[in-house]
């Protein structure tokens, strides 16, 4: 992968969850629920968008299939909020390996359904 592509890839990934922290909550705390599906509709949309949707290629370079827009927003939320707070890393594990399992049993779902 060429320079400018990491370059890219990684600004791209950094987009995600800094969009997820700033904008996210201020949804909800202005119009509850529905602010959080209108937030995930809004920035999961338009960062797949930059990501990925423009015609001319996206921040994103990938060559195969890959859960990248996941990986970063779990990644870099889960890195701001150690970074920000006092929470310990030992209090997310359960919340990691519930989401890894969770990716398992969907994986399998599909794999049956395929």
């Amino acid at each position: 992968m060429p320079l400018t592509s990491a370059i890219t890839t990684m600004v791209g990934a950094a987009l995600f969850p800094l969009m997820i922290r700033l904008v996210w909550g201020r949804f909800v705390d202005d119009i509850g629920p529905l602010g959080g599906l209108l937030a995930a509709g809004f920035i999961v949309g338009l960062m797949w968008l930059v990501n990925h949707g423009i015609p001319s290629g996206g921040l994103i370079v990938q060559t195969g299939a890959w859960v990248d827009m996941g990986l970063a927003a779990g990644v870099g939320c889960l890195t701001a909020d150690l970074l920000t707070s006092d929470h310990k890393f030992a209090g997310a594990l359960p919340k990691i390996l519930a989401a890894i399992l969770g990716g398992l049993l969907a994986g399998l779902v599909l794999s049956f359904a395929l």
